[in-house]
């Protein structure tokens, strides 16, 4: 009994699951990660009215569905992705603009194990760098949990209800990335697991490729994502990367990339300018 009430706060309190998803790194690997907490999958529905606070900025657009999953087979998987050195604590040079401490935040964990920020170490999890870059602007993800959300969901929740949330146009760096059915949580064969991982958009490319800083199971890295190209894991004339492996194949199942478990963006931060930042090295 002690377990599983541990295992409930578990899953109220992250996001996807210690380590989850494990992305590229299981391409070279044989180990796939188990779930320690019940299926991320909201049982109240994401389109649900969610209460918005007084000071939350007025949203600009509707929330939009998310693109349906394909299952077209990638003919191979991209390339392990590679990770650059990092300091073992990230402490970013001060900055007025809370985007840019967001994103300073992010680029300067980009190569680590481990989270951790000021001297202050965050758990293994996907929200953990959310709540570590984040909290560099004073965001705090409170007050719009519902039962059964994970950590995940309550981040769309609160981007609904003090922001917003969509899937078109170009997105701006520091703001949020949501992605579904990253693994399969539940164990239960079905793509039935609903919002699974969070990463933050570091650039955008003039192809449209979005760079995303996302920590899987071996650390905190960057990924690529095409929207106009989810298919397709690189560029068949330049040999670019475009989309990297971010759901490893089951028994008989392809490999699932970025742009088709793209869910949406969200954005929480104020706007204004975001410094672009070289991501050759991924």
């Amino acid at each position: 009994m002690k377990l599983g009430a541990w295992m409930a706060m578990l899953a109220m309190t992250t996001g996807c699951a210690t380590g989850s998803p494990t992305g590229a790194w299981v391409a070279s690997d044989a180990v796939r990660y188990r779930s320690a907490s019940p299926p991320a999958f909201p049982r109240a529905a994401l389109s649900e009215e969610v209460a918005v606070r007084d000071s939350a900025p007025a949203k600009t657009s509707a929330p939009s569905k998310a693109p349906a999953v394909a299952k077209a087979p990638a003919k191979k998987a991209p390339a392990k992705a590679r990770v650059t050195p990092a300091k073992q604590t990230a402490s970013p040079a001060p900055t007025a603009n809370p985007r840019e401490r967001v994103l300073a935040t992010a680029r300067a964990l980009v190569g680590q194990s481990s989270v951790q920020v000021n001297g202050k170490r965050y758990p293994a999890d996907c929200t953990a760098l959310i709540d570590a870059t984040y909290s560099q602007a004073g965001v705090k993800f409170r007050g719009t949990l519902k039962p059964g959300d994970n950590g995940v969901t309550a981040m769309y929740r609160y981007a609904q209800a003090n922001g917003r949330v969509y899937t078109s146009g170009r997105p701006v760096p520091g703001d949020l990335v949501f992605f579904r059915e990253t693994y399969d949580q539940n164990r239960d064969g079905r793509r039935n697991d609903g919002l699974t991982h969070v990463g933050l958009v570091d650039g955008v490319d003039a192809d449209g490729t979005v760079t995303v800083i996302h920590r899987v199971k071996r650390g905190v890295v960057r990924y690529q994502m095409n929207l106009a190209r989810p298919h397709m894991a690189r560029d068949p004339k330049t040999g670019e990367v475009l989309n990297d492996m971010l759901r490893s194949p089951g028994p008989g199942q392809p490999h699932v990339l970025t742009g088709q478990l793209f869910a949406a963006f969200g954005s929480v931060l104020p706007s204004g300018p975001a410094k672009p930042m070289a991501v050759a090295a991924r």
